[in-house]
């Protein structure tokens, strides 16, 4: 019994030594998986986060009257995997660190995030597209000598037109591929 003593006295000694959550704000670890998010200006739409999440809580659907489309996050069924931040070719999804998610179970079909993507029109045919992210392009024309400003703007059919004619241009066929 005396040892029983000596640790409650330890203890008492110490304090507690759990968060004093409803008194105080709790503290967030650093590498926490909280909520998904999106940043608008890099999403290219090309559905790759969809595809890998494994509970189906990411939906793209196409917004005609805005000309653009809709990607919502449904934080119900999100698993936190961070699948999604990890498979993003632009780097348009991250977690945040806010894991408050508790909600009324009246809720539960309206915990959801919702983002409007526009699409932008090309700068040669003025087709609808999705702004090319900067750092896509510097990664995927690294090794060739293209004006950025003007290849983030062109839809991936005049992307190709452009690419074409200049390679023609360096090989002295003037465009033609001959």
């Amino acid at each position: 019994m005396p040892l029983f003593l000596k640790i409650l006295a330890r203890n008492l000694l110490q304090g507690p030594a759990t968060e004093p959550f409803p008194y105080q704000e709790a503290t967030t670890p650093q590498r926490l998986r909280g909520r998904v998010e999106l940043n608008a200006d890099l999403c290219v739409g090309c559905g790759i986060c969809r595809h890998v999440c494994p509970g189906g809580a990411i939906r793209i659907e196409p917004d005609a009257e805005r000309a653009g489309y809709s990607f919502s996050i449904w934080h119900n069924t999100c698993a936190l995997c961070a699948s999604c931040r990890h498979f993003c070719p632009t780097g348009a999804i991250s977690l945040s660190t806010d894991w408050h998610s508790a909600h009324r179970q009246t809720e539960k079909y309206s915990h959801a995030a919702h983002y409007y993507v526009p699409y932008l029109r090309c700068a040669d045919c003025g087709a609808p597209l999705r702004l090319l992210p900067p750092a896509l392009a510097a990664r995927l024309y690294a090794h060739s000598p293209v004006d950025m400003a003007r290849i983030i703007k062109l839809c991936p059919n005049c992307r190709q037109i452009a690419a074409a004619s200049r390679e023609g241009e360096r090989y002295g066929t003037g465009g033609t591929g001959k």
